[in-house]
């Protein structure tokens, strides 16, 4: 569990979005890029950068714990979702591992085969 500082109005509305952004350590400090949110409606010209990175509250332990996760080949911080918990925001990270080609095309050939089997059951109905 991470904590994130955010203006309530912003998530209240739903204004977040998680895609595609990621999480990484950075000087012994944590921070999370590409996470998108947009910016305050009732704001002026002193609003901030909707995907400008941002930092996340842990103690050095939990740093330690997760410089030893992503140290191994391959493994990335990736945030899984975003809730309150009291007064705080939460921002719940997880240890994800890229797929190889190999199980990109596998998963592309599953697709497409799911696609044709839906066209042929259209066509007969």
């Amino acid at each position: 569990m991470c904590f994130l500082v955010l203006k309530l109005s912003q998530l209240e509305t739903g204004k977040v979005n998680l895609k595609d952004s990621y999480a990484n350590i950075k000087n012994g400090e944590a921070y999370i890029y590409s996470m998108h949110i947009s910016p305050y409606e009732h704001g002026n010209i002193f609003n901030k950068n909707p995907l400008r990175d941002r930092k996340l509250l842990l103690n050095k332990n939990e740093i330690n714990k997760l410089v030893g996760l992503i140290k191994q080949k391959g493994y990335t911080l990736v945030p899984m979702s975003l809730y309150f918990s009291g007064n705080f925001i939460k921002l719940e990270l997880g240890i994800g591992k890229g797929k190889k080609l190999y199980d990109k095309r596998e998963d592309i050939a599953k697709k497409d085969a799911q696609m044709r089997i839906q066209k042929e059951f259209g066509k007969r109905v």
